[in-house]
């Protein structure tokens, strides 16, 4: 090999280093074409000294053959890397490649023609001309020696193109020498020509004029799109030539060079080609004419406008993509501007109609791209010349303006729009007129469209750098703008949109927020008109989203001016709104894209006061730090509100402050969290305040004005009051008493007494929120001043709101203190006592009781407290352990009994403990998943591990020493958890932590602490756990497995059924271990613990299936997924009818995990069973498809698959693939065998529905297994029923002739399940009793497809003997002839088609059931709603086969009305038709013999019609008609000419029509002479015979006829009537003779003697008959005026 002969360094010098390939083998440049190295005798020489660079070239392009476009891909590569070190010798190479094998395949010289192209692209500079001439001779050769259009063609093109770019000369020399006058050019050199003027302008234009002068004349010839596409690139060229004359080699060059030849290629492409037939000549006209346009001399043009823009323009309503039509018309447009074209005010009214319109119709997201938009810049030029009454600016605003207030949806877009795209095009011709479109905005302004209000924010963004905004009532845009800031969220995700491409308004709202600070930030002249206009918006509720982009705005607006005006400070009165404001924000920060650090940052950059600027620019930025970390801003917001109200010397600020703060209080709906906020820095700034009336008055206003029925709004109330007494708790208490003595307080009891509804709950509200109020004030009470206030007022006005002196019984019944109040109560006495430890903790310890603790610091009598708290207590329901109001007071009652210090020791013991030791006691529960010891659990160290699981057992006993009573019991919660990590963990390493592991399992431990026992409680089960000790040591893992088994299942026994669920889930978990001991450990758990009590999970299978799922996609290990498929069947077999709903449920096309899953239910035959028959029922019940209407069909429906019924055939398809399903399939054969037949049929021609088509086009790309299309479910799911029966013969059988496939075709499905039929009567008799037993019923549903189904298969078994062996024959009768009736027309042609197979598979038994078999074919001929006669045909075909076992007396009744109707069928234009009912009239002619006087008579009048379709153009009628007469030749009574029918009408002998029809007619004459006139008025009815055979026939017939009449029977032919109706013949059609009177007739094969009587006789072939005419027959008598 290569790679062992040269080194690398030089491997790399030829661009072939080695690369990998997927599947591991040698470099795809080596393995390919290195052969020419096996004979090298010195492996170790470099590849210079062995093998030129050519021979190396030559081996890599005789592998170009590779079909793999990787390894072609590497070959270019390589040619390329080759060409880097010598171009010159790799383009000859390739060249003399390419001339030694001028038969190799195109796409091989492709690759050899595009490495020549990349070679000479990036080494044209240092290409000599001599072999840059070959290479142009070679792609010259290669390009034009074919005219087919191939790639090779298009690659050799390209080589010359990039040749060109330096050697025009020589390239031009070989292309125009294909390019000959008078000869159409080749389409690649008109291509060359092309691509070479826009690669080469400079070089290209001074051709030009000899090209054009040699193409014109051969245009009009020249059909491909190559010849308009030149001329478009040819004037594009020219245009940049004649833009850059100072860079041109040629500056004499002008445009009158160019107009002669320009002008009449423009005529001749407008005229002739514009409107083409074909779309592609027509986009490839248009496009050439734009650029033409602007060469066109300016008469030429001003000509050619009025016809040519309305041309233009009607192509918008043939193409659906504007792009090209867009373009060239803006070129034309530009043109006609540019030379003051007259002729456009004419045409531009439905000019601006039609491009608005394309502007509305555009879909792309971003229209202003759209190419209608560019027509309109040039159409506002002043450049034209004035017109009278109006100006172009003029009339485009006039016309656009209205249309932005009025029309549809479209049209105000798109006028917006174009608006938007005049504004930027031309600014100055639009300077006068900004103020009046400014106020012709104010109706689009109002518009609820989010389509209308993009387009009006992008407007905007335009208009504001041009001043626009400057102008008188633009503050109503920007007004707008900050609205559509503050737009509410979309709907949610589950709601669809209105309109899918109507922009949400989440992207309407970021569109604003980005337009709001671009125009803050980059339009400089914005900052006076926004700075200080936006401020305004800062407060009102209704712009409270629009917060985060209004401050950032206005901060960059702050410091900007700040930067302008450094001697102009700025400075607010702090009695503007914007620092409650601030308070507001800080109670949610992150709401709104981060609105807290944003209001920050304004905050700093406004300078609201010279003192505050050092504090802020100090605490700010900490601030800012903080909420970057995430983390709140309660407390760092009010002592950043202190700092700053004591930064300021001056306190009369203070006072309108807290005026401002109450008003915006006041007025606030905001979310409970911000008033909370308000009401605690409203109490910060009040404790601030210096003004003592003032306290009192904004407190007494608080209390008049809370709403105390929120709770949040008490809890504000009561902060805001606790704040406040701080600094003031005289003036709190003070309000407080007056408020409960005055008025007010009564008169609102009162008023609340007087709704009933309220009258219990709106009194306890007030009371409890001032119960609050006293709660928060002695908390924030300063200790020396508490002490004196406690007893009175406080507690004294407490007891009085609790209700103290209602009886205990009142109180324990909640008669008189309500839940809030109580709860109020137990908080604020709670306080009391936290207070009271707190002021006590420097001087006794508190305890005592009784009057006496009165005078103790830090305790009061709280005897009255206590009682109120146990009553409380005892009123509380005893089953509710966990109320707020027990957990309050209990709460209360350790302040009140133990002494703080004691509590605070054993709380930070506890505390300090769970946090050390990685368990918290969060409420009684153990959380080992959450906690620090989950890692060291899972640790690969067995040290880290045994010290982990040693740790928690002595956490856990530390626990259960401490914890006594209910606590204890309730310790069980955190068991599932704990196993979920240890049972994982401990298979791998057991050995090493053994016997703590075994204690730590609560052996004995935990497990006897699960809820409802006591500590000295004893479980027989658990303790002999004990005795699988020495299991678990085993190393034999069968042994481990059985025991861990074991455990599991007694542990299964008695965990608690609430916890079970998370001990699965724990260890779900763990089957994702990385080793494999513990993942499988935690398999055998699961399925043990779901086997002992998965029948209490019935309501959490579907999340237990979910987390299976999840597993199944994460896990690969075969033997995990085994254990997760057991789980599967262990829960279908305790809930099978769960598991069945959530896996019917999953998501279409089922997953391979999904489908696992469904096979993992056929594994075991009984569960098997239940489930196929529930699937069955699922699809019996449901509807197995939705009409709904299609736009593309009009007025007409499809049908859409229904979702359920498509799972569940996927379902049984999986089911069924598994081999231990096979009992179970055998088992319900029939029932399966019958539903999957009927949704086959339902499934013919139906759709998926349009959430799914997406699904099943992924699906053939990703992990779906199968087809989601119903057809080919339901086809495979019936092939994998029959295989899975052992029936593959049948499958096999049905496939060899096509079956399955003809049973997807909606046309032909009936045809397969024939076949299927046919072969289930072959191979699987036995079987099908039961089928047909369950078909039957189905002949009356009420699905179409499902009795076209069912009657197809039913009556393709009556073509077999099996139905009379299986005594199936008369139930199948019955069944068909019932559906004579039937609406659907094929199910009426199926059930006679079965009952005529009776022949070939009973035929012994149709004469038992003649009389039943030949009503119901009589009612199909006689079918009223037949309007194509196809059931007749079906009756006639059927009646044909069952007449050959019946006898004359089974079919005299019905014979002469059989034939009678089947006559109008012998000339129906059907062909299929007219042999049918010919042959039905052969076989009821055997029955007609006896009775000759009336069957004879039917044989007589049909007797001319049979011998005159023995020349019917088909020849299955020809052979009908040879049978009908032979059969009705002894009807006639006439032995000669049953005798001739007998001789001469053998299928297999020709006919010699002619001398046969003279034959007929002289027998005819003989033996029923009196039928003349009969015979010759049939014949002269078929001279009007749509057939040409058929009217030669006639007249040929009615001679001979009259050549054999008597003399005396000559007399009754009317000569009148047969001359009149041969001139009734067309001209083209009357029968002249060439022949001439004297001629031999035996030319013509007729014998001697044949011209008798004046009548010359026809020649014998038709073929002849059009030349022939019949000489004696005198012209018509001319009519006269009697």
């Amino acid at each position: 090999m290569l790679r062992n002969s040269c080194s690398n360094r030089e491997s790399q010098s030829l661009g072939l280093e080695e690369k990998p390939r997927e599947d591991g083998g040698a470099p795809l440049e080596w393995e390919e074409g290195l052969g020419i190295w096996g004979g090298l005798e010195d492996p170790g020489v470099g590849i210079p000294g062995i093998a030129t660079l050519a021979g190396l070239a030559v081996t890599l392009m005789d592998a170009t053959t590779d079909k793999d476009p990787e390894v072609q891909e590497q070959i270019h590569d390589s040619l390329c890397s080759l060409g880097d070190a010598d171009p010159e010798e790799i383009l000859d190479a390739c060249g003399e490649y390419l001339r030694q094998h001028e038969k190799l395949p195109y796409p091989f010289r492709v690759i050899v023609l595009r490495s020549m192209e990349s070679v000479i692209r990036k080494h044209l500079g240092e290409l000599r001309k001599g072999p840059a001439a070959a290479a142009a001779a070679l792609a010259s050769h290669e390009m034009t020696k074919s005219k087919v259009g191939t790639g090779w063609q298009e690659a050799a093109s390209d080589v010359l193109v990039e040749i060109g770019k330096r050697f025009l000369n020589k390239v031009m020399e070989e292309v125009l020498g294909k390019f000959q006058p008078g000869i159409l050019p080749h389409p690649f050199v008109l291509r060359t020509f092309a691509e070479l003027a826009a690669a080469n302008v400079f070089g290209m234009v001074p051709f030009l004029n000899s090209i054009l002068g040699t193409l014109l004349p051969m245009l009009g010839m020249a059909r491909a799109d190559p010849a308009k596409c030149a001329l478009q690139r040819f004037s594009e060229s020219i245009q940049e030539y004649l833009a850059n004359l100072d860079q041109a080699p040629d500056p004499t060059i002008r445009r009158d060079a160019f107009s002669q030849e320009i002008g009449a290629a423009f005529e001749l492409l407008f005229s002739a080609w514009l409107q083409h037939r074909e779309a592609k000549v027509r986009l490839a006209v248009v496009a050439a004419l734009g650029p033409m346009s602007s060469l066109l001399p300016e008469e030429k043009l001003e000509e050619q406008l009025p016809k040519l823009l309305p041309g233009i323009l009607g192509l918008y309503k043939k193409h659906p993509e504007p792009f090209p039509i867009s373009k060239s018309l803006c070129q034309i447009l530009e043109s006609s501007v540019a030379i003051g074209s007259r002729s456009l005010e004419a045409q531009l009214e439905p000019l601006l109609g039609t491009l608005l319109l394309q502007v509305g119709n555009s879909r792309r997201e971003f229209p202003l791209w759209n190419p209608p938009l560019w027509q309109f810049p040039p159409l506002k030029s002043p450049g034209f010349p004035p017109f009278p009454g109006c100006s172009f600016p003029d009339r485009l605003l006039l016309f656009l303006l209205p249309k932005s207030e009025s029309g549809s949806e479209r049209v105000r877009v798109a006028s917006l729009l174009i608006l938007r795209q005049i504004i930027n095009s031309a600014p100055s011709q639009l300077e006068p007129k900004k103020s009046f479109i400014v106020s012709s905005l104010k109706f689009p302004l109002q518009d609820g469209s989010n389509k209308v209000k993009r387009a009006l924010l992008q407007l905007l963004s335009s208009m504001a750098p041009r001043g626009y905004l400057e102008q008188p009532g633009a503050e109503a845009l920007l007004e707008f703008l900050v609205r559509q800031c503050a737009l509410p969220p979309a709907a949610p995700p589950g709601i669809p949109e209105a309109d899918p491409e109507d922009p949400t308004s989440d992207s309407i709202r970021s569109i604003s927020v980005s337009t709001l600070l671009l125009l803050s930030t980059t339009v400089d002249r914005m900052s006076h008109v926004l700075w200080p206009f936006l401020l305004q918006f800062l407060i009102p509720a209704q712009f409270g989203a629009a917060l985060t982009p209004l401050c950032r705005s206005l901060t960059f607006l702050a410091l900007k001016n700040r930067e302008e005006q450094p001697e102009n400070a700025l400075s607010f009165p702090l009695s503007f709104p914007l620092f409650p404001l601030f308070q507001v924000v800080s109670s949610q920060p992150f709401l709104g894209n981060g609105r807290g650090a944003a209001a920050l940052r304004l905050l700093q950059a406004l300078r609201l006061h010279p003192d505050l600027e050092n504090l802020w620019n100090k605490e700010i930025p900490l601030l800012l730090e903080h909420l970057e970390e995430g983390s709140g801003m309660g407390s760092p917001t009010f002592q950043f509100l202190r700092e700053s109200l004591a930064a300021i010397p001056e306190k009369s600020w203070i006072c309108p402050l807290v005026s401002e703060m109450f008003r915006q209080l006041r007025g606030s709906d905001g979310s409970q969290l911000e008033k909370n906020f308000l009401y605690r820095s409203m109490g910060t700034a009040l404790g601030a305040c210096p003004s003592k009336e003032l306290v009192r008055k904004q407190l007494q206003e608080l209390l008049e004005n809370a709403r105390y029925r929120e709770e949040a709004e008490r809890e504000g109330l009561a902060s805001c009051f606790g704040i406040c007494a701080r600094d003031h708790l005289e003036e709190t208490l003070e309000k407080l008493e007056e408020f409960l003595k005055s008025d007010v307080f009564k008169k609102s009891l009162g008023l609340f007494s007087i709704f009933k509804d309220r009258s219990e709950a709106e009194p306890e509200k007030l009371r409890s929120g001032l119960v609050l109020c006293y709660g928060r004030v002695a908390e924030a009470a300063p200790p020396e001043l508490l002490r004196s206030r406690l007893e009175s007022p406080i507690l004294e006005n407490l007891l009085q709101l609790g209700h103290t002196k209602v009886s205990p019984a009142r109180l324990r019944h909640g008669s008189g203190t309500d839940a809030a109040l109580k709860l109020s109560l137990a908080r604020s006495i709670s306080m009391i006592g936290r207070a009271l430890g707190s002021s006590g903790s420097g001087s006794g310890n508190g305890s005592g009781n009784g009057s006496g603790c009165r005078n103790q610091p830090g305790s009061i009598a709280r005897k009255a407290e206590l009682v109120m708290l146990m009553e409380f207590l005892k009123a509380e329901p005893p089953e509710a352990l966990r109320t707020r109001l027990r957990q309050g007071a209990l709460g209360t009652c350790t302040h009140l009994v133990y002494p703080w210090q004691r509590r605070r020791r054993r709380s930070l013991r506890k505390r300090d403990l769970g946090m050390g030791m990685g368990l918290g006691l969060r409420n009684s529960r153990i959380s080992p998943r959450s906690q620090h010891l989950g890692p060291w659990l899972k640790s690969p160290r067995a040290r880290e591990r045994r010290r982990a699981v040693a740790l928690a057992s002595a956490l856990l006993e530390f626990f259960l020493e401490e914890l006594h009573g209910s606590v204890s019991a309730r310790i069980g919660v955190g068991i599932p958890g704990i196993l979920g990590i240890f049972w994982r963990i401990f298979w791998g390493f057991f050995r090493d932590f053994f016997g703590t592991f075994w204690d730590f399992l609560g052996i004995p431990g935990i497990l006897f602490h699960v809820p409802g026992f006591s500590r000295d409680h004893r479980d027989e089960l658990l303790e002999a756990l004990g005795s699988l000790k020495a299991g678990l040591e085993n190393a034999d893992g069968s042994v481990l497995f059985r025991t861990c088994s074991r455990v599991a299942s007694a542990i299964g026994m008695r965990i608690p059924p609430e916890q079970l669920l998370s001990l699965l889930l724990a260890l779900f978990e763990g089957l994702e271990d990385p080793d494999g001991n513990c993942s499988r450990a935690a398999s055998v758990i699961i399925n043990s613990l779901l086997r002992e009590r998965g029948g209490i999970l019935r309501e959490k299978v579907p999340e237990l299936l979910a987390v299976i799922h999840s597993r199944l996609e994460a896990l690969e290990p075969e033997p995990l997924r085994r254990g997760l498929q057991q789980s599967v069947l262990v829960l279908a077999l305790q809930h099978p009818g769960a598991v069945l709903r959530c896996l019917l449920g999953a998501s279409l096309p089922f997953d391979s995990h999904t489908c696992a899953m469904w096979r993992a239910l056929g594994t075991e035959p009984s569960l098997t069973s239940q489930i196929l028959e529930q699937l069955l029922e699922t699809l019996s019940r449901e509807i197995p498809y939705k009409e709904s209407k299609s736009f593309l069909l009009g007025s007409g429906s499809e049908r859409v698959a229904t979702p359920l019924p498509l799972a569940a055939t996927c379902a049984l398809d999986e089911l069924m693939s598994v081999p231990e399903a096979a009992a179970a399939v055998l088992e319900r054969f029939p029932n399966l065998f019958q539903s999957l037949l009927l949704r086959l049929g339902c499934s013919v021609g139906v759709q998926l529905p349009k959430f799914l088509q997406g699904r099943e086009k992924r699906s053939q790309h990703g992990s779906a297994p199968r087809s989601l299309q119903p057809c080919s479910c339901a086809l495979e799911t019936l092939k994998a029923m029959l295989e899975r029966a052992g029936n593959d013969d049948v499958v096999r059988d049905v496939g060899s002739a096509g079956g399955w496939e003809l049973m997807g075709i909606p046309e032909r499905h009936h045809d397969g399940i024939a076949l299927l039929a046919g072969a289930m009567a072959r191979l699987c008799g036995p079987r099908l009793p039961r089928i047909v037993r369950s078909l039957i019923p189905v002949l009356g549903s009420v699905f179409e497809c499902q009795r076209v189904t069912s009657t197809a298969f039913l009556a393709e078994l009556l073509n077999h003997n099996v139905v009379n062996d299986l005594i199936l024959l008369e139930p199948l009768l019955d069944a068909l002839t019932a559906l004579e009736k039937d609406s659907c027309l094929l199910v009426r042609i199926l059930a006679l088609r079965g009952l005529g197979n009776v022949a070939s598979g009973c035929p012994e038994k149709i004469r038992r059931h003649g009389s039943q078999l030949l009503a119901s074919m009589v009612n199909g001929m006689d079918d009223k709603d037949d309007p194509n006669n196809l059931v007749a045909l079906e009756a006639m075909s059927s009646l044909s086969k069952l007449l050959d076992h019946l006898e004359e007396r089974d079919v005299q009744s019905m014979l002469l009305h059989v034939a009678i109707r089947i006559r109008p069928f012998f000339d129906s234009e059907q062909p299929d038709l007219r042999r049918s009912s010919i042959v039905l009239f052969g076989n009821l002619s055997r029955f007609g013999r006896a009775d000759s006087e009336v069957f004879s008579e039917q044989v007589l009048n049909g007797l001319v019609t049979l011998l005159l379709h023995l020349q019917d153009p088909c020849p299955d009628v020809v052979k009908a008609c040879k049978f009908a007469l032979r059969m009705c030749g002894p009807c006639l009574g006439c032995e000669g000419l049953r005798e001739m029918f007998g001789n001469h009408l053998r299928e297999e002998r020709g006919l010699h029509y002619g001398e046969f029809i003279n034959d007929v007619c002289k027998f005819l004459m003989r033996s029923h002479p009196a039928l003349l006139s009969r015979l010759i008025s049939t014949n002269l009815f078929y001279f009007k015979s749509p057939w040409r055979e058929l009217r030669a026939a006639a007249p040929m017939f009615i001679g001979f006829l009259v050549l054999h009449v008597d003399e005396e029977q000559g007399q009754q032919v009317d000569l009148d009537q047969l001359i009149s109706g041969e001139w009734k013949f067309p001209n083209s059609q009357r029968i002249r003779s060439p022949i001439p009177r004297d001629g031999d007739l035996r030319d013509w094969g007729f014998p001697e003697g044949r011209r008798s009587k004046g009548i010359l006789l026809p020649p014998e072939t038709p073929e002849l008959w059009e030349h022939w005419e019949y000489p004696p027959f005198p012209p018509p008598p001319k009519e006269t005026s009697n």
